[in-house]
């Protein structure tokens, strides 16, 4: 028996034990084979702090290479921001392909188009923990009515702020939009150093709530059939609001137009910034940071006073690739990522809030920081439009691209819009 797990890239092995009762043997995949031994391979995404995610994978890894004789595990952890390109060059190349990835719930649609991703539908309904999945949650997982994976995780965003930098000046917390602005450039001009709202050109998970705040839309139609909404007036409005935070009186556009969610989060935890709109993921991170002990989280407010800004329902999955030639094997170590015991580690490790209903309350029983981003679940969330569409939407940066136009001067809203919308219907009209 092999025990060893090689971990390509950023990690290495914290030997642990884990177990779980062996599957039974699937169907064949696509490729024509099953094998039962042999070298697994995996793609995990990247953290802004990746040791607490790699402890809790190694455990994972370790009761599963114990279960099963003759097999290793080699895990590698992708960026985010380069996984469109990554991920369409496995498809295309199912010899260098890895067995199991995770992918971001707003990729199922596209991925499932490119014929990459595995169906899973009669494994994950025979599945007893499937039973306590948030409905939003599996259908993240679901195209057609089959389903593509496991719920990894929920992800929402709320607003991270410093408690210190409010205390010394004096500040209320925002209560609306506008409130959120204006302090934002209060604290700017009083700290010059520091960001009042740490905001991204490429934070378009970010950016979105301003736009639904104000009644925007990213696309009108349903599955099947989009247009976009972007050159609204509502969605102008809100993308106007969340423009107006690039500057030298906030986040000069100069650093800020080329930061991601990420980066962001990075410039909070590192006393870089009073404020950061950051997710229930982004908890470990900024607990790892300078400001530890110095901050708080509330809602992300909306328009009105006391209302919340609607949030992106984020998240991310666990799949298998079509081209896998270890069904079994990658089924079983896909349901053992994503199962309730290592969801609920991913949550007191990272903050990760649980797909299953039942470890979710648990989690929010036990931690105090989880009830902003329970709280903006409740108030109502958003998605991405149901397209394949999508997947090339946000690989080409449509959204990006028009935020740092209009942030550096180049065109104005209206116009930056219209282009944007246009890009937009390009690829809903390419998608079929």
């Amino acid at each position: 028996m092999n025990l060893s797990v090689r971990l390509v890239g950023f990690t290495a092995l914290a030997a642990a034990l884990a177990t779980a009762c062996a599957p039974q043997t699937s169907g064949t995949s696509s490729s024509a084979k099953d094998d039962k031994s042999g070298t697994l391979r995996v793609w995990l995404f990247q953290e802004v702090d990746n040791r607490p995610k790699q402890q809790v994978v190694d455990a994972v890894l370790a009761g599963f290479e114990k279960a099963h004789q003759d097999t290793e595990v080699s895990v590698e952890y992708i960026p985010v921001e380069t996984r469109a390109q990554r991920i369409k060059a496995a498809f295309n190349d199912p010899k260098s392909a890895p067995d199991v990835i995770e992918y971001g719930n707003t990729d199922t649609a596209g991925y499932v188009r490119d014929g990459g991703l595995l169906d899973v539908t009669r494994e994950f309904d025979a599945w007893s923990e499937a039973a306590d999945t948030d409905p939003t949650a599996r259908r993240s997982v679901t195209v057609d009515g089959r389903v593509y994976g496991a719920p990894y995780f929920v992800g929402v965003r709320a607003l991270y702020y410093r408690t210190d930098v409010f205390e010394e000046l004096g500040l209320a917390v925002p209560a609306s939009r506008a409130e959120l602005i204006s302090t934002a450039k209060r604290i700017r001009a009083a700290k010059p150093h520091l960001y009042g709202l740490a905001v991204g050109g490429a934070y378009t998970y970010g950016a979105l709530p301003f736009l639904w705040a104000d009644g925007g839309e990213l696309a009108t139609g349903e599955e099947g059939s989009y247009a976009s909404a972007l050159d609204s007036p509502a969605a102008r409005k809100g993308i106007k609001a969340y423009t107006s935070l690039f500057g030298d009186d906030n986040c000069p556009a100069a650093k800020c137009a080329g930061m991601n969610g990420n980066d962001t989060v990075t410039a909070f935890a590192s006393g870089k910034a009073a404020m950061a709109i950051g997710g229930d993921f982004s908890h470990a991170a900024v607990e790892a940071g300078k400001v530890r002990g110095k901050y708080a989280v509330v809602p992300l407010p909306g328009v009105k006073p006391g209302s919340i800004a609607p949030a992106f329902a984020g998240g991310n999955n666990i799949g298998v690739l079509k081209s896998t030639s270890h069904r079994t094997l990658a089924v079983d170590l896909m349901k053992r990522l994503a199962s309730k015991k290592t969801q609920g580690e991913l949550f007191d490790a990272m903050g990760f809030l649980p797909t299953f209903t039942d470890v979710r309350r648990q989690a929010a029983a036990k931690e105090p920081f989880v009830k902003p981003f329970v709280d903006t679940l409740a108030a109502g969330t958003r998605f991405v439009p149901a397209s394949p569409a999508w997947a090339q939407i946000d690989s080409s940066l449509v959204l990006p691209t028009m935020f740092q136009e209009i942030v550096s001067g180049k065109k104005d809203v209206a116009a930056a819009s219209e282009d944007a919308a246009r890009k937009m219907n390009d690829a809903f009209g390419a998608a079929g």
